[in-house]
C-alpha cells in the first residue's frame, strides 16, 4: 500500500477486518522505507512466509518505486511459491493498472528517467499481472 494514499483509510480498514475482528496474522510496513533503500530483508521475509498477499492499488501507488519493487517480489513469490494475491482496488480502475495508463503513465515516464529497462518492465509486468487478477474495487 501507498501509505500516504492509504494508511488511515481502507488498509486502517482492512487491517481492522482481518487482524482485529478475525484474528488473522497481519503483516503490515508501517515504517515505510527512507530514501534510497531498497527493500528491507525483514520485509522480504514476511513476504515470504504470508500465506497469502492482499495488495492496495491507489492512485499514488506507483509513483513510489518501492511499492513497485514490494509489488513486483510479491508477483515472483506469488508464482514461485503459489500464494494467492488479492487485489484492492483503491480509487484506482482496474484497466488503468493492468495498462498502466491515466496516472500511471505519467509515474512510469518519471520512472523511465531514473531507472534502467529491465527495472521498469519488471514493475509493468507486476501491474499487468495484478491489474488481471480477481480483486475488489474500492471507490
Amino acid at each position: 500500500f501507498r501509505g500516504e494514499d492509504t494508511r488511515h483509510t481502507i488498509t486502517e480498514r482492512v487491517y481492522d477486518a482481518l487482524h482485529r475482528k478475525e484474528k488473522v496474522r497481519v503483516f503490515r510496513d508501517d515504517e515505510g522505507m527512507q530514501r534510497g533503500d531498497e527493500i528491507n530483508p525483514s520485509l522480504v521475509a514476511a513476504m515470504e512466509d504470508s500465506a497469502a498477499s492482499v495488495v492496495v492499488l491507489s492512485p499514488r501507488y506507483a509513483d513510489s518505486h518501492w511499492c513497485l519493487d514490494e509489488l513486483a517480489t510479491l508477483c515472483d513469490l506469488r508464482a514461485s511459491l503459489k500464494r494467492p494475491m488479492i487485489p484492492i482496488f483503491y480509487e484506482v480502475d482496474p484497466s488503468h493498472v493492468r495498462k498502466q495508463n491515466d496516472h500511471f503513465a505519467k509515474d512510469f515516464e518519471a520512472h523511465a528517467k531514473r531507472f534502467k529497462e529491465e527495472k521498469i518492465q519488471r514493475w509493468r509486468k507486476a501491474m499487468t499481472l495484478v491489474g488481471n487478477l480477481s480483486g475488489f474495487v474500492c471507490k
